[in-house]
């Protein structure tokens, strides 16, 4: 086929990207071989828009053990306990095929965490939607679910938690954003590499097709209405041949022979090979004549660009070919020598005798371009940062506390959650909608301790950002989506260990965008060095907007603690007529970028309230001090909603009403005192004998602090603000989509 101009541009890649092409081939690229540049220079695959800037995150700690640049980071927990965590996009797949492409997007992140020898155990969301009033946006949702629930239902794994918001600028790109966590067995890491000349290159799980076919150039551009004839880019999943493939690639984890594994995930067999090449700086030779295929005719570009699902590469030491053909022979799934080690450097795909590709391996992977994009504060900034004047509302403060429990952000999300098996392998210690992060146990056999050595240690997970923050300050948004991620944690009992982010944003070559980008990253660098947090890894996704324009700058993060005494944990329920009501934090007069003002006058305003991260730091390190002493009966981060709604949904997880009455917000705007979201604040609750020994924490600390109330009787009480039943309460909170 003859390369020309049009053919070269539908393939995503730029006058000056064939340019360089030409210099390192020396010669014209097949059509495999342009195939292979574009999903491999795809911003997806290379990050060539987002590299420069990612460097500014802090990536280490005594804790790390693999930071980014692996399938997934590992940290130390202790105990001799490993954990693999990763975040990952699969926003356009499921805007054009919701089922799939959420269920496949579980799939690949599963397949992120036991490439790396970990048993995967639980698995969380974060997802974006348009107005619920859209019948777009409740397709969307409707698919979405049921596909994250079909894959992890199917693979035994337990969606524990998540997150939900719904806004108008998702209306036809949704973010379905997935992460997962597993344990390392025996304390041996697998990599995604390829050494020794001559060692095989073997082909398991199973077999390829047309699906995918461009997945990764389809992530990375802009959503039309042409998009939905991409559906061939979206793949398939099917979960019971990934449950095959987990137990079969972690039988092969433990043995002695195995050198690296990857996972066949964005731009399928090219990534998988051209990658462990790279890294290993070596050559790769694969036979497309020996691939399994579930398709007739199947061309080598076809091969090399599909993304077909629940496949993996693995390179053993030679003479071992038959033992991992017994492995995975067991399990019903393909293992085939689809080619072997070289030392040249230079990745080869033939197609039986035929040479279809012969490029460099480290061209596709370390010379990918990469771009600073002009950047350029956004023209909107000024105006939506602007001071505003709020016209009284017609709703007494009991209608817009009732408006905001019913607003679908807050909102109980139990008839979403409850379609995920959230108890399967008995971990889960809380389910969702009971604590602000959820927690898992951790079995000894999961971890190469038989059942003789135990640990009471648990592990709690959270997945937060709030969109619109970081649509009116980047910088603060970014600091705040860090801060909150890290206070869900806190809030069961757990330390902050260290975060995997999803990155999602418009297109990079949009100057305004990518100032948003690098003011984001700053603020996520800026909490994570405070709070002693580390990026252990994760994902950016570009792209997100079609004709209406770009999303909101949401970057996702997934944050894991680590909880020492299991026993410890707590949910944000309320317990005990008596118990005494303490607010660790201050309330201050701001309402900007608030539920309240999005519910309530429909505006997107003001400055989203700031964050005081090194009092954010010490208070957190203060509830868990109170956590160690063993005297918290509940905690509940104030976030969406402000105080009112953290009071409310205390009382509404409890099962028990509540006295409260702020003193030091006396003089603040009744609306700032009971919808404000102002930040570093958490309303705990502890039996009276133990309120003194919280006092003496807290003045320790040196953070301002309140004593609201009392938990009592069958409603909620706020000064003289608030008056509600518990009954009236959860009869707004029980949203059913």
């Amino acid at each position: 086929m003859e390369i020309t101009k049009q053919i070269v541009a539908e393939h995503g890649i730029t006058e000056e990207e064939y340019g360089k092409i030409l210099n390192i081939l020396k010669r014209t690229p097949t059509i495999t071989e342009l195939g292979i540049f574009s999903v491999m220079w795809s911003e997806h695959c290379s990050y060539k828009s987002s590299r420069s800037t990612l460097k500014m995150l802090p990536t280490k700690s005594e804790r790390v053990l693999v930071g980014p640049g692996e399938n997934a980071g590992v940290v130390d927990i202790g105990d001799g306990i490993w954990i693999a965590f990763k975040i990952e996009s699969h926003n356009h797949p499921s805007a054009v095929e919701p089922y799939q492409g959420a269920a496949t997007g579980v799939g690949g992140i599963l397949r992120d965490i036991f490439t790396m020898g970990a048993r995967p155990i639980a698995i969380l969301d974060s997802l974006r939607f348009g107005k619920m009033d859209s019948s777009q946006s409740r397709r969307l949702l409707s698919g979405v679910v049921s596909g994250i629930a079909g894959y992890g239902n199917c693979m035994g794994i337990p969606t524990i938690g998540g997150e939900i918001c719904f806004d108008a600028v998702y209306e036809k790109n949704p973010l379905v954003n997935v992460m997962s966590l597993g344990i390392i067995s025996d304390n041996k890491i697998v990599k995604a590499c390829a050494t020794g000349e001559g060692n095989p290159i073997i082909y398991v799980g199973s077999a390829t097709g047309r699906d995918g076919i461009k997945g990764a150039s389809f992530a990375s551009r802009e959503l039309t209405e042409s998009s939905y004839e991409d559906r061939p880019a979206v793949q398939v999943g099917d979960p019971f041949t990934e449950k095959l493939l987990l137990e079969a690639c972690l039988e092969l984890a433990k043995q002695d022979y195995l050198i690296g594994m990857q996972d066949m995930g964005a731009a399928g067999l090219t990534c998988s090979t051209c990658e462990m090449a790279s890294k290993s700086n070596v050559g790769i030779e694969i036979d497309l004549s020996l691939v399994p295929k579930r398709a007739q005719g199947m061309t080598p570009y076809e091969l090399m660009l599909s993304e077909s699902q629940e496949r993996m590469l693995v390179c053993v030491k030679k003479g071992y070919e038959k033992e991992v053909e017994k492995i995975f022979a067991k399990w019903d799934l393909h293992s085939v020598v689809i080619g072997r080690v070289t030392s040249d450097g230079i990745f080869r795909v033939m197609d039986g005798q035929k040479i279809v590709s012969e490029i460099p391996a480290k061209a596709l992977t370390d010379d990918a371009p990469i771009y600073q994009h002009p950047e350029k504060e956004p023209e909107y900034l000024k105006e939506a940062q602007a001071a505003f004047s709020l016209q009284p509302s017609a709703f007494s403060l009991n209608e817009i506390l009732l408006k905001l429990l019913a607003s679908p952000v807050i909102a109980n999300k139990a008839w979403i959650y409850e379609q995920y098996d959230h108890m399967v392998r008995t971990n889960t210690i809380l389910c969702p909608g009971k604590g602000d992060a959820g927690v898992v146990y951790i079995k000894n056999a999961e971890y190469g301790k038989g059942n003789t050595e135990g640990t009471e240690k648990a592990i709690a997970m959270s997945t937060d950002c709030n969109g619109r923050y970081c649509y009116l300050d980047p910088y603060m948004g970014g600091m705040i989506a860090v801060a909150e991620a890290a206070r869900n944690v806190v809030c069961v009992g757990a330390k902050p260990l260290a975060l995997t982010n999803c990155l999602n944003f418009g297109s990079p070559m949009d100057p305004e965008v990518m100032w948003q980008f690098r003011r984001v990253v700053e603020g996520i660098s800026k909490a994570c060095q405070a709070l002693d947090v580390p990026v252990t890894g994760g994902n950016v996704s570009f792209y997100n907007e079609t004709e209406a324009g770009p999303i909101y700058p949401t970057p996702v993060i997934g944050m894991v603690g680590v909880i020492e005494d299991a026993s410890n944990v707590t949910d944000m329920g309320f317990k005990d007529e008596g118990d005494v009501i303490i607010l660790l934090g201050e309330s201050r007069d701001e309402i900007g970028g608030s539920e309240y003002l999005k519910i309530i006058h429909g505006m997107i305003a003001g400055k989203p309230p700031l964050l005081d991260i090194e009092r954010e730091q010490k208070i957190q390190q203060a509830v868990l001090e109170a956590f160690e002493a063993k005297i918290v009966k509940s905690a509940h981060d104030c976030a969406e909603g402000g105080l009112s709604v953290t009071l409310a949904e205390c009382c509404l997880q409890g099962k028990i009403g509540a006295k409260c009455s702020c003193q030091s917000a006396i003089n603040m705007s009744p609306i700032s005192l009971l919808f404000g979201e102002s930040q570093s604040r958490i309303v705990v609750s502890v039996s009276s004998a133990n309120l003194e020994q919280l006092r003496q924490i807290i003045v320790q600390a040196g953070i301002p602090y309140e004593v609201l109330g009392v938990v009592n009787g069958d409603e909620l009480i706020i000064n003289e603000l608030i008056q509600l039943p518990l009954k009236e309460m959860e009869t707004a909170y029980q949203w059913q989509g």
